[in-house]
């Protein structure tokens, strides 16, 4: 591999998935990464963190995509699927996997996406996308999950315009190896408990970087050109379940599908941002309240409101 920055991708839309499409065929037009690929075989959306234990899970190099892809540089680019979940991909990549394809490769950070469809508030609960980026970030490597915020893929491209955007601003701020892989030095401690100082900058830098942190992306298809920082917004999801069936039958059958989305008003929230057409970008803990690696209530609050375009910690 070259000595330059390595993006480990992943989806969870399956590697054939349009969003990683052109996400890797922008990211290799610009030609300033190496870049390798490890998502699932078929679709394997809202799925969260879920895991395939103890079961052997085929992978196989895609090399046939590269030319279907038109991809000029192959020896730059490395594609595989997977028979599993996002997270299986991440684990097997980061827990040696990756090393074993490539010998010596190591990431500078992941990125998971561009997924289609939301993924703001509760979303982070299901999506795949998401779980992917938690994942890597546990195994400590920098990571971002990025969504086009509707279904339909016509505007798949303002996505992933919008993500390498943010990729080209974040990575020459990374050290070129990610410096924490594997956790080898796990011990314990305590980010910050007690207020917002002056070093908070350099702390959510450092903690992105060691992965107790990760970022949340959320592009609506009309994009303005521009980003806000954000939190959870709030949604609900009506008319969530769909049946088929009646009183005289023994068997019923119920699909799980929204008809219609609603929107509580929350300042600075994702949802909130992306219905006035901005880009949202979240900071989200990796570890649960309470772990000693988790980032304080007051930590990710300054993280939002500190910062009202695309966050200049990361700079």
């Amino acid at each position: 591999m070259v000595e330059r920055p390595l993006l480990l991708l992943t989806n969870d839309d399956g590697l054939e998935a349009i969003g990683m499409k052109l996400l890797v065929q922008s990211l290799h037009a610009i030609d300033a990464f190496d870049i390798v690929v490890v998502a699932p075989r078929q679709n394997q959306s809202a799925t969260g963190m879920r895991l395939n234990l103890m079961t052997p899970l085929p992978i196989r190099r895609r090399n046939d995509l590269i030319e279907t892809w038109n991809l000029e540089y192959p020896e730059r680019i490395h594609l595989f699927d997977l028979d599993g979940t996002p997270c299986d991909c991440m684990i097997i990549a980061l827990d040696g996997g990756l090393d074993f394809l490539i010998e010596g490769a190591r990431p500078t950070m992941v990125v998971s996406g561009v997924n289609l469809g939301p993924n703001m508030s509760q979303d982070c609960l299901h999506s795949g996308t998401m779980g992917a980026a938690r994942e890597s970030s546990m195994y400590g490597v920098p990571s971002i999950a990025s969504s086009l915020t509707v279904f339909e893929d016509a505007n798949m491209q303002v996505a992933v315009d919008a993500t390498v955007q943010a990729i080209v601003q974040i990575v020459p701020n990374l050290p070129l190896q990610a410096t924490n892989l594997g956790r080898d030095e796990h011990h314990p401690q305590s980010w910050h408990w007690g207020g917002v100082s002056d070093t908070d900058d350099a702390m959510l830098k450092k903690a992105f970087s060691e992965g107790d942190l990760y970022l949340n992306l959320n592009i609506p298809p009309n994009w303005n050109g521009q980003w806000k920082t954000t939190r959870f917004g709030i949604r609900w999801y009506r008319n969530a379940v769909a049946f088929d069936g009646n009183e005289n039958e023994t068997n019923a059958t119920f699909t799980i599908g929204a008809s219609k989305i609603e929107k509580t008003d929350v300042e600075r929230g994702d949802c909130d941002a992306v219905e006035l057409r901005y880009a949202s970008i979240s900071s989200l803990g990796t570890w649960p309240q309470n772990h000693p690696l988790s980032l304080s209530e007051q930590t990710l609050t300054y993280a939002y409101e500190a910062h009202h375009e695309f966050p200049g910690w990361i700079m």
